[in-house]
């Protein structure tokens, strides 16, 4: 009985695999695309120093971009030293890793639209939350 449900279980999600894959692959493509033709430089050009302004800048461009962690913090890096705010920086920096537009589909197709929806809106708003609050917090100290 066990054997059956295992063998039931591993031929469902195989063909979840199959189902989903060529929209991760259109995903891993659209993302390689788009770090490769937009010119690092050009986040700076975005932010213009009023923190509201810049936290969601960064928040958005964090969302459309997406990446890996070790990425967005040489990313992050790059950004603060070319006079980017903290606020802006890290609200990018948790949306790149939280967010990621670009992987909607493939994630509507596996989790759901309602449930993707909730998590990326709340991704992006807690990123922002949480870059203003990581700002006072290391003003504090």
């Amino acid at each position: 009985m066990q054997k059956v449900k295992v063998k039931k279980a591993a031929k469902q999600t195989l063909g979840a695999i199959k189902m989903s894959f060529p929209t991760l692959v259109g995903i891993l493509l659209l993302t390689s695309f788009i770090i490769t033709v937009v010119p690092d430089d050009m986040y700076t050009r975005f932010f213009i120093g009023n923190n509201i302004v810049d936290a969601f800048l960064g928040a958005t461009v964090g969302s459309i971009a997406a990446g890996n962690p070790m990425t967005s913090y040489v990313i992050g890096g790059e950004l603060l030293g070319n006079g980017v705010s903290m606020i802006a920086v890290t609200a990018f920096i948790l949306t790149w890793v939280t967010v990621g537009t670009v992987q909607i589909p493939a994630e509507i197709v596996m989790l759901g639209k309602r449930f993707t929806w909730t998590r990326n809106i709340a991704s992006f708003v807690s990123a922002i939350i949480i870059a203003f609050l990581t700002v006072i917090t290391l003003n504090l100290l």
